[in-house]
């Protein structure tokens, strides 16, 4: 069977399970909808103009999230996995702020730039620029020296070799590195329209479902579509990657 119908008949019986343990009435239909009932209240939200500016929101900031964070994370990991002088001098900083959530920045962004589309830009490019980053050093520190060498031997600058030599090389680690930030950035979009309190966007829909009303299936209805976004996402990217660089190791070697 196809990997990606393997995963549907996952996905199929997760939600039998659910389906059964409602049905069932181990957890009452109040608190948990079955899965029949969120399927159709999904299909009714694919109706409402509302629900589809609130998809398109949220596809639009984690889209440009991830454009801004490989523009950045990129030259980044380039420099940094180039000149050991300035990584070492970096490290410290670097390692301060990586372990720091995005959610937990959301106040001071908020007093920064404000609650607009930018806040949750700036947040997803700051969560999901790392794995990009760290990718594209690991893969410099993995090049053979005996390739570096000859282009070195014959002539080539150190600019020419960073293109000709060092790109592709470390072409297969960011890639992964941006499938890897794919869904991080998907993650702090959707967080960050939740607790920010967004104007659109399915963490807002998500976030007014939830707020002085019973109707948990809109809830859960947000939440399904927001998994299968990075379901599609992660799949998409995954199939590109397999046809783009089916040479390539770097799903065993990379590092997030």
């Amino acid at each position: 069977m196809p990997r990606f119908l393997r995963a549907l008949a996952g996905l199929a019986g997760f939600f039998l399970i659910w389906e059964v343990i409602v049905q069932a009435g181990l957890v009452r239909k109040e608190f948990l909808p079955p899965p029949s009932v969120v399927l159709v209240t999904i299909v009714e939200q694919f109706g409402e103009v509302q629900f589809i500016r609130d998809l398109i929101a949220t596809f639009l900031a984690w889209a440009i999230a991830l454009v801004i964070s490989v523009a950045i994370a990129v030259p980044a990991g380039l420099l940094l996995g180039s000149i050991p002088g300035l990584r070492t001098a970096t490290a410290v900083i670097i390692e301060f702020l990586r372990p720091i959530p995005a959610v937990a920045l959301i106040p001071l962004v908020l007093l920064l730039i404000g609650g607009g589309p930018e806040a949750k830009i700036t947040l997803a490019v700051y969560a999901s620029l790392w794995p990009i980053m760290f990718n594209t050093i690991y893969a410099l520190g993995e090049i053979d020296p005996v390739l570096l060498e000859t282009a070195k031997a014959c002539g080539t600058g150190k600019f020419r070799t960073m293109t000709s030599v060092a790109l592709p090389h470390t072409a297969p680690f960011v890639f992964t590195g941006v499938r890897l930030s794919a869904n991080i950035a998907l993650i702090a979009v959707v967080s960050t329209e939740f607790l920010a309190g967004a104007k659109l966007g399915i963490g807002n829909f998500i976030m007014q479902a939830s707020t002085g009303s019973t109707r948990f299936d809109l809830v859960l209805a947000g939440t399904v579509v927001v998994g299968v976004l990075g379901f599609l996402i992660n799949g998409g990217l995954e199939m590109i990657g397999r046809r783009a660089f089916r040479w390539s190791t770097v799903d065993r070697e990379a590092v997030s």
